[in-house]
């Protein structure tokens, strides 16, 4: 909302958070688990990256012979399962057997995850959005910022894209700048900076510290429904050179059609949607559509919106395959600041008793 009705509300909407805030500090209803918790979270609303984050964490972690679980609000998530969310839909697909709290109350899905069979190994949570959810203690606070965007130059909601104010970041014991591959270096360098200064001035007792990293498609997956069932991997070239329709609904959708682009791909048709759209057939009937009219070589979408796409098309005709990214968060080394380390911090946290 811009304008003087917008900064007045954000001036009240400030005044709320840092009230909510305040009781947080002082620990009034916050509850501290029997197992360590890392917190994956951010300032502003969407696009940061934390999906990918919280993939990359947990398999980490499982990696290294730990059991971890997600807990999550769950948009758009029912009782009985049959409406998760964009992000459980996707982490249940990419982790076999892995324990997801998917609800608004996340405690109490906590709590009987950890009373059940199933729920007695786990032995570390992974906070999915979590960095406003302060009803959970936790011993790392890991924080996305999009590094198109100048975090001191942003306002807070709804005069700005930001939940709550920059200053705030002083909670955080990790930040990760995010989208580093659509800026240059030297924009890198001045959102570090500016972000240890504001750290500096916040009297933090914690060393800064800001890992970078960019958002890359690892592989493609390709799903073919006119000759088989399943899908099949390829490598991200063989978009080049293909006319493609693109459909994406999440919060940031301009890196998305980039990253089309940058594979080497022609855009015929996009497809805006607004963040978790629960892709309608009627909307994937516009979709299909588009890719006949334009004789298209493929509908390229995220792998988000594939989860909704596969239980809402049963029985549609594609007229071309539908491709799926695989996205990865990739680390800059030669910086401070790198995954080695952030890695290091996590699995020291996670194999600490904190019962």
């Amino acid at each position: 909302m811009p304008g003087l009705p917008g900064r007045a509300l954000a001036g009240v909407y400030t005044k709320v958070v840092q009230l909510r805030n305040r009781r947080f500090d002082r620990g009034r209803r916050v509850i501290a688990f029997d197992r360590p918790v890392v917190s994956v979270g951010n300032l502003s609303m969407g696009g940061t990256g934390k999906t990918p984050m919280v993939e990359r964490i947990v398999a980490m972690l499982r990696k290294a012979g730990h059991q971890p679980c997600i807990a999550m609000r769950g948009y758009g998530e029912s009782k009985n399962n049959e409406n998760i969310s964009d992000e459980a839909a996707l982490y249940r697909e990419r982790f076999d057997d892995l324990p997801i709290v998917a609800q608004p109350d996340r405690i109490g899905g906590l709590i009987d995850i950890f009373a059940s069979a199933h729920g007695q190994r786990v032995d570390c949570v992974v906070l999915d959005d979590g960095f406003q959810h302060r009803q959970i203690a936790r011993q790392l606070d890991i924080v996305l910022l999009d590094a198109c965007f100048d975090p001191l130059a942003c306002r807070v909601f709804p005069a700005g894209t930001l939940r709550e104010p920059i200053e705030n970041i002083s909670r955080a014991t990790h930040l990760v700048l995010t989208h580093a591959e659509r800026v240059d270096n030297a924009t890198i360098t001045r959102r570090r900076e500016a972000l240890e200064s504001l750290w500096t001035r916040q009297a933090r007792k914690t060393p800064f510290f800001c890992s970078v990293s960019r958002h890359a498609w690892k592989q493609l997956w390709v799903y073919d429904p006119r000759h088989v069932q399943g899908c099949a991997h390829a490598a991200v070239d063989w978009l080049k050179a293909k006319r493609v329709v693109g459909a994406c609904a999440i919060g940031k959708p301009d890196a998305f059609f980039a990253a089309i682009e940058q594979a080497g791909a022609t855009i015929a048709a996009r497809f805006v949607l607004r963040d978790h759209d629960p892709f309608k057939r009627s909307t994937i009937e516009r979709i299909m559509h588009a890719a006949g009219q334009h004789n298209a070589d493929a509908i390229v979408v995220t792998a988000k919106d594939m989860t909704k796409i596969s239980t809402q098309s049963r029985g549609m005709d594609f007229p071309c395959p539908i491709i799926v990214p695989e996205l990865e968060l990739v680390f800059a080394e030669k910086q401070p600041d790198t995954w080695a380390g952030l890695k290091k911090e996590i699995l020291d946290v996670v194999s600490q008793d904190v019962g």
